[in-house]
């Protein structure tokens, strides 16, 4: 997938931002559970209700899938290219891009949250808004100021390192554990059993 040049709306305000791995490629640590159509099934559900959780809010997708790029245009969302870049590198360009279209603040959502609701709450701190995963280890949501610099350390210990990379900036952050944003799907027994929310705590 080629990185066409974007071009933008003009923005203003919060804009969600949720990086896209190509379906077909998604959650492969689920394949003692799931065959390729079923995790493939699982991505789309998990993202579908990501973009639906922005609510009222502007959404871009960054991607490097032609077919991820298609879903994100149906569901009316802006497709950010980012092809080579890896998801570091992506979002850190995703939310360049926004910012140099209008936005103030750029709420980066994982697209494999099962339980994800209304996301517009963890706009408008001023600060760095920061979700992480229930066992505090990885970050589900981040929600930055686009011009602040903020450098972005996904992977294994990412929370910790969100945290002192605000520290670094001199900016104050606020952590929400919030039990229907913690839940991410990374193995099968992270797979919901059930139709409901998970239980906080």
């Amino acid at each position: 997938m080629n990185a066409a040049p974007v071009r933008l709306p003009p923005l203003s305000g919060c804009v969600v931002l949720i990086p896209v791995k190509a379906f077909g490629a998604a959650k492969a640590r689920l394949a003692p559970t799931l065959d390729a159509a079923g995790r493939d099934a699982l991505a789309r559900a998990m993202a579908d209700g990501v973009l639906a959780a922005a609510g009222v809010l502007p959404v871009a997708v960054v991607c490097d899938d032609p077919e991820v790029a298609r879903w994100a245009m149906l569901h009316g969302a802006m497709v950010l290219p980012e092809p080579g870049r890896g998801l570091n590198g992506a979002v850190e360009a995703g939310v360049e891009r926004l910012g140099a279209a209008g936005a103030t603040e750029v709420l980066v959502a994982h697209a494999d949250l099962p339980f994800a609701h209304d996301v517009t709450q963890l706009a408008g701190f001023g600060g760095v808004t920061l979700v992480p995963d229930r066992r505090d280890d990885g970050t589900n949501v981040v929600c930055v100021p686009t011009g602040a610099g903020f450098r972005f350390h996904y992977g294994p210990g990412s929370f910790r390192r969100h945290r002192a990379e605000a520290e670094r900036l001199g900016m104050a952050y606020r952590v929400v554990r919030d039990p229907e944003l913690t839940w991410d799907v990374d193995v099968p027994a992270d797979i919901p059993a059930g139709l409901g929310p998970p239980v906080s705590g």
